[in-house]
C-alpha cells in the first residue's frame, strides 16, 4: 500500500552534486518552474532522484537563498521575538 517509490533507484547517481547537474537544474527551473518534482529529473536530463533535485534546488540553488551571519537587525528581532513568544 501506501505511495509507489519515486525512482527506480538503479542507476541513480548518489553523492556530491556535480556544476553540470546545478547547471541543468538551474536551467530547467528557469524555463519551466518548479513543477512536479518526481518528474522533474527525467526532463531536465538528470540522473537524481526527484527529492534529491527539490533538496538541492531549496537549500542550495534557489536565487532568494540568504547565506552568511545574520545581521545585527535580524538578531535583535529574533530576540524580541523569542521574548515574546517563548520556545513555541
Amino acid at each position: 500500500m501506501g505511495r509507489a517509490p519515486c525512482c527506480d533507484k538503479v542507476g541513480m547517481k548518489k553523492g556530491k552534486w556535480a556544476a553540470e547537474e546545478d547547471a541543468k537544474l538551474i536551467s530547467y527551473i528557469r524555463d519551466n518552474g518548479e513543477g512536479s518534482w518526481r518528474s522533474l529529473p527525467k526532463k531536465a536530463g538528470l540522473l537524481r532522484c526527484g527529492k534529491s533535485c527539490r533538496l538541492r534546488w531549496i537549500n542550495y540553488l534557489k536565487d532568494d537563498l540568504k547565506r552568511g551571519n545574520i545581521s545585527s537587525e535580524e538578531e535583535s528581532t529574533i530576540i524580541r521575538l523569542q521574548a515574546e513568544l517563548g520556545n513555541r
